[in-house]
């Protein structure tokens, strides 16, 4: 997990429900991230992002306006599947702001800041609190719209939120999937159920 916030937690709590190892970090550094860690179990660690993105699946879960620093003190991420859950926020309350950034997507944009790495854009369209519920509803489970250009990549985050209970959908591409589910367009904040 490359940030610690609500999102990035209630991902980390999905993961160890079904027995994955989960390292957390922030630009505040491991020490801080002592009492999650001790909350989440046995399962769970802290690291700085650059070592918490050795990870076989990274989740990018921080501010907008902080993923340009974080994608500088990582690694090469080579083939490794990144869930690009962030949202373009220039700025947040009181006057929320949507970055400009013309004619690309913000998970394009993401991608070009981690070359080589295979980016799927997900759980950024729903609210924190869906997330970190019980996907499964007596009439459905909450669906996941998910997008990414790579689809082995996508098969792999699929799987994984199938695992936590949410019905993923593949809207296609990151440029008209992820323009779908991004702030601004139609699919953003939408809470679905898929009926079983």
């Amino acid at each position: 997990m490359l940030g610690a916030g609500t999102v990035a937690q209630a991902l980390a709590r999905h993961a160890i429900r079904q027995g994955h190892e989960v390292v957390l970090s922030n630009s505040r550094g491991p020490d801080s991230l002592a009492p999650l860690v001790r909350e989440l179990g046995p399962l769970a660690g802290a690291a700085t992002p650059a070592e918490a993105a050795g990870a076989d699946l990274v989740v990018l879960a921080v501010g907008w306006p902080r993923v340009p620093e974080v994608a500088a003190v990582l690694p090469r991420l080579d083939g490794t599947v990144v869930v690009d859950a962030t949202n373009q926020f220039a700025s947040l309350h009181p006057k929320p702001r949507i970055a400009d950034l013309g004619d690309l997507t913000g998970s394009e944009y993401v991608a070009s800041l981690l070359p080589g790495a295979r980016v799927v854009k997900a759980f950024n369209s729903l609210f924190a609190q869906y997330i970190a519920a019980d996907p499964r509803h007596a009439a459905g489970r909450q669906v996941l719209f998910l997008a990414g250009d790579d689809a082995g990549a996508k098969r792999t985050v699929s799987g994984l939120a199938d695992s936590f209970g949410f019905a993923p959908v593949d809207l296609g591409p990151l440029r008209e999937g992820g323009r779908l589910i991004q702030l601004g367009g139609p699919l953003s904040a939408l809470h679905v159920l898929k009926q079983d």
